[in-house]
């Protein structure tokens, strides 16, 4: 099992929330936390943009990323949201292993 983080961000608190929660019930990810209180400050179609946002990061599986960010993109209010897959070098073997049997490997 290799272990993935998959950041994205969320315009607000509640709406990361009910996309964590769907996907931990889904068993796409085992976990997912949620950051508060993050300013963006960003180009979009030629201006220079500010937002308050929320970040969530995603502990999932190589084999389950993509049906990962398909779901966060399905679901996100975003026409392009931010969301990246980010490798994982190495950590708690009992904290991967967890991650490992909380992803469900194929789709249900």
């Amino acid at each position: 099992m290799q272990p993935r983080l998959v950041y994205t961000t969320f315009p607000s608190r509640e709406a990361a929330e009910n996309v964590a929660r769907a996907l931990v019930a889904e068993r796409l990810v085992a976990c997912a936390n949620i950051l508060p209180g993050m300013v963006s400050v960003y180009r979009w179609e030629g201006q220079v943009e500010r937002a308050d946002e929320v970040v969530m990061i995603l502990k999932t599986t190589a084999a389950r990323a993509p049906d990962v960010v398909e779901a966060v993109r399905a679901r996100h209010p975003y026409e392009v949201p931010a969301i990246l897959v980010l490798p994982v070098e190495g950590g708690l073997a009992a904290y991967l292993g967890w991650i490992g049997a909380e992803v469900a490997d194929t789709p249900a």
